[in-house]
């Protein structure tokens, strides 16, 4: 188990207690960023824990003891769900069940992220936490098992819905952009469907100032706050919009070459699982009840793209 002890005040073990599940994943890696200076942070990653073992997920909890539990790890192969859907379960439904059931154990705070994926696609305005859930996919289905698991057994958790997650680190649409920018002169793109691209980085520091200000009482007791909000960057574009943006920045940036893209439609490009056409997912509940705004997704694409040029420019120089 990887442990990363950060007291506060210079005394061990002030402020909560946070548990990071899947920190070797993109957003656990910026949890863990994110969290550091923040009371204690133990992380673990599925090298360490077994998600499909019950007795191994509750094990490494009770010996955390954690204030915060949050929950970084999921099946997120969504066209290979289709062939392995037990195992798609046992990550993204049954192993929040047991989270949720050793946090309320413990009066801890839950924090799970969901997905767009719970919807069908076929509203033509932001999908809101209210709006009926029809996934199209075995992966849409797990995860949508995962949140009602959580809400049925209760207690104190938050569920974030999120979309289009990408980030500096892990595979991602980003990263395979830019791989296939390298091997190949023309692309094709699907576009028509549209989402918000969301930034782990984004995602982490958005989840930091929620769960701290929910600790320090400024959102009122656990009825006013507790349940699933959609949390993504602002504004949206489809996935050709995306790898568009992606190689006009990484040609400035990365001196990345850029290939010829064209854009075609979803059928022209068919998948094991079905994606919504719409992914876009209105943020006012989150707003307005913890006052969190996350940044653009181009903003956000910015900031990432820089990530990766400043890494790119200390490698040279350390070449050097």
């Amino acid at each position: 188990m990887k442990e990363t002890e950060t007291p506060v005040t210079g005394k061990p073990h002030s402020g909560p207690r946070i548990l990071i599940i899947g920190n070797s994943g993109q957003v656990g890696r910026e949890l863990e960023r994110s969290f550091a200076g923040y009371g204690s942070v133990t992380a673990v990653s599925r090298a360490i824990v077994d998600l499909t073992d019950a007795e191994s997920l509750r094990a490494v909890v009770r010996k955390a003891a954690p204030d915060v539990i949050l929950n970084a790890a999921a099946y997120t192969a969504v066209d290979r769900a289709e062939s392995e859907p037990e195992l798609a379960h046992a990550v993204n439904a049954a192993a929040p069940a047991v989270l949720a059931e050793e946090a309320r154990a413990r009066k801890a705070l839950l924090v799970h992220y969901s997905t767009d994926y719970v919807f069908d696609g076929t509203k033509r305005e932001p999908w809101t936490e209210v709006d009926p859930v029809n996934p199209l996919s075995v992966y849409g289905a797990s995860k949508l098992a995962g949140e009602q698991a959580i809400a049925a057994v209760g207690g104190k958790y938050l569920i974030f819905r999120t979309s289009w997650v990408y980030g500096p680190h892990g595979n991602n649409f980003l990263f395979t952009m830019l791989r296939l920018g390298r091997e190949r002169d023309k692309l094709s793109i699907v576009d028509d469907q549209f989402g918000a691209p969301t930034t782990s980085i984004e995602l982490a520091d958005a989840t930091r100032k929620v769960v701290e200000g929910v600790l320090n009482g400024d959102h009122g007791k656990l009825t006013d706050w507790s349940g699933i909000y959609h949390m993504t960057c602002a504004d949206s574009t489809s996935w050709f919009g995306f790898a568009q943006a992606i190689f006009a920045r990484a040609a400035a940036k990365l001196s990345s070459k850029t290939p010829e893209l064209t854009p075609i439609p979803s059928e022209a490009y068919p998948t094991p699982a079905k994606r919504p056409r719409n992914s876009v997912l209105s943020n006012e509940k989150l707003a307005q009840r913890f006052g969190v705004q996350l940044a653009s997704w181009s903003t956000a694409l910015d900031a990432v793209i820089d990530e990766l040029a400043k890494a790119q420019d200390s490698r040279k120089a350390n070449l050097q």
